[in-house]
């Protein structure tokens, strides 16, 4: 399921993103703490603020570790290898799925 297409807003908080991936707030922090690229700004009181950028390396971070049951550190080491066609992969699964389920809307809307 790609979250970043509903995107509107320029930053979200920890809250609205820990909801947007039924985790919890201190899953996404333990996250921040060991993958390097996830780096959401910080406010003045050290609130943070995810932008649509920061939530789609999140989302390739939870792709990676609750879809496809990879380790921390095979995360880590697929995410240098190998990132861009880890994203072309996932757009594409994305749109077949997209695809499939229009089908099958057209399907039971025929019979």
């Amino acid at each position: 399921m790609d979250r970043t297409k509903e995107l509107t807003k320029l930053y979200y908080t920890i809250g609205e993103v820990s909801d947007m991936f039924g985790v919890s707030k201190s899953l996404i922090r333990y996250w921040e703490s060991e993958f390097s690229v996830l780096k959401p700004h910080k406010n003045s009181k050290g609130d943070r603020r995810f932008t649509k950028q920061n939530i789609e390396q999140l989302d390739l971070i939870y792709y990676l570790v609750k879809e496809k049951g990879f380790t921390l550190d095979g995360a880590k080491k697929e995410i240098r290898a190998k990132k861009s066609a880890i994203l072309k992969r996932r757009k594409v699964v994305e749109s077949l799925e997209e695809i499939r389920s229009g089908l099958v809307s057209l399907r039971d809307q025929l019979t």
